[in-house]
């Protein structure tokens, strides 16, 4: 599993690649969570689009970053889940508890008081 990490505006960007598993990407997507979360970044959207799975162990520390975040004021949001891991959500009944996107340009201005993004 990789990530590439970006910001747009004051909202910072996980792409996720590959699967993420107890043995492959769970330590390094929990590492990466808790850095930004220490730096204060707060508002946080992981891109699902290329990751055909997940297992419990890596839903159960995205679930646990979502709960650290959100008593902290601050977000973390989904853009692009689909497959494996929208069935998962699904079946979870987490897809009532995340907010998801089709979109980075949704989710981010999903951060924004009106919901958009200003030029």
């Amino acid at each position: 599993m990789t990530i590439h990490e970006r910001l747009v505006l004051d909202v910072t960007l996980l792409q996720l690649t590959g699967r993420i598993t107890l043995t492959d990407g769970t330590d390094l997507l929990r590492d990466t969570l808790q850095r930004l979360i220490d730096h204060g970044r707060t508002k946080l959207v992981l891109d699902f689009d290329q990751v055909p799975y997940i297992d419990s162990t890596a839903m159960a520390l995205v679930i646990r970053m979502y709960s650290t975040l959100s008593r902290q004021g601050g977000r973390l949001k989904l853009v692009r889940v689909s497959g494996h891991v929208r069935g998962l959500l699904t079946v979870t009944r987490l897809s009532t508890v995340f907010e998801i996107f089709d979109s980075e340009a949704e989710a981010v201005a999903s951060f924004s008081p009106g919901g958009t993004v200003q030029a």
